[in-house]
């Protein structure tokens, strides 16, 4: 396992992160203490959670219960001092969240306590924006996003507003560090000129999805990431579940996420099948599992600080985290550019 530097806070997180978003829905808090056991054992330090989670399916009922599973967890092996630990505080639009309103100070304020004792501990390592209050091009939404109706002043003042109060939970020694996620190239560079100009904390990270099916990071966003030092952690690598092939002609796996949400979020349609079609015949071509040669693409990224994996069985952990010691070929990555180039936007 190699450990990266997340930004420029001095933390070390490892390549691959440890997803935990089906804890509470889909697995078990027994299943997820394995997993947690599993993947500290093999070198993985860095936990990536969120007030939000478990999200398969979203519900009031158990909103939450994601964060109280990993609390047990450190609480059960004494062990805080061994990882890394992210969450987020949630953006607006989930009615049972704080009446689905946007962040403000009130918010985060309220969240970060909801957190800290749902986890047991009492500071987080990296503290994330799950989405911006403004709006995004990220859910799918790429294809209608609309800018122009943001309200300039507002936007202003509700980034600064944020930013002063994370400040405030760094001086109080409630979290370490700051990220951001779903966020844009625009959003990415306003919080870090305004924590130049006010003395703030500075964005370490940025949490956006990223995987073979959906590259926009590639753009503006690795320019930012290269000149200001803010990694790239990436989830859903595996366009959840579409890059194991799992799902091709038709399959519907029982279990699988796909029978409970139904489209994926949005990614499973038309478009997608015969780009993952592609790289599933050039992973067989070169003896490569699909899910390991999609997440070793995605450790190949000069941007990359880590990459976030979610498993609902053991068996995927071992392989998605084996996936850390899978070293691509010329062939493979000129293979993968040919096959990108076909399919620049399948999701």
């Amino acid at each position: 396992m190699k450990y990266n530097l997340l930004g420029r806070t001095g933390i070390k997180v490892s390549e691959i992160c440890l997803g935990t978003m089906t804890w509470g829905s889909q697995n078990s808090e027994a299943e997820a203490h394995l997993q947690l056991d599993y993947a500290l054992d093999r070198g993985v330090n860095f936990i990536d959670t969120a007030e939000l989670y478990p999200t398969t399916p979203l519900s009031p009922e158990t909103y939450g219960l994601t964060e109280r599973h990993i609390g047990s967890w450190l609480s059960a092996r004494g062990n805080r001092d061994k990882v890394v630990l992210a969450s987020k505080v949630a953006g607006p639009g989930r009615n049972y969240i704080r009446g689905g309103r946007p962040m403000t100070r009130a918010a985060i304020l309220e969240a970060i306590e909801g957190s800290l004792e749902r986890l047991r501990t009492d500071y987080l390592d990296l503290y994330q924006l799950h989405w911006p209050n403004r709006g995004h091009y990220h859910f799918r939404n790429a294809w209608t996003y609309d800018p122009s109706r943001q309200d300039r002043a507002r936007v202003a003042e509700e980034l600064a507003e944020i930013l002063q109060t994370l400040g405030e939970l760094q001086k109080a020694g409630k979290i370490r560090a700051v990220g951001l996620s779903n966020e844009t190239a625009w959003g990415t560079m306003q919080f870090l000129a305004l924590s130049d100009k006010l003395g703030l904390p500075r964005m370490a990270s940025i949490q956006n999805e990223y995987n073979l099916l959906y590259r926009s990071f590639d753009l503006d966003l690795a320019e930012v990431a290269h000149h200001e030092d803010v990694g790239l952690l990436a989830y859903s690598p595996l366009a959840a579940g579409l890059l194991t092939g799992k799902y091709l002609a038709g399959a519907r796996p029982d279990g699988s996420r796909l029978t409970i949400n139904g489209d994926l979020g949005g990614r499973y349609q038309p478009l997608q099948e015969p780009a993952v079609a592609a790289y599933a015949a050039l992973a067989r071509e070169h003896g490569l599992d699909l899910a390991q040669l999609s997440i070793a693409f995605c450790l190949t990224r000069p941007f990359m600080a880590s990459v976030i994996i979610g498993a609902t069985t053991m068996e995927q952990l071992k392989t998605d985290i084996a996936a850390a010691g899978v070293a691509l070929s010329e062939d493979v990555l000129s293979g993968i550019g040919r096959i990108h180039r076909q399919y620049p936007a399948p999701i």
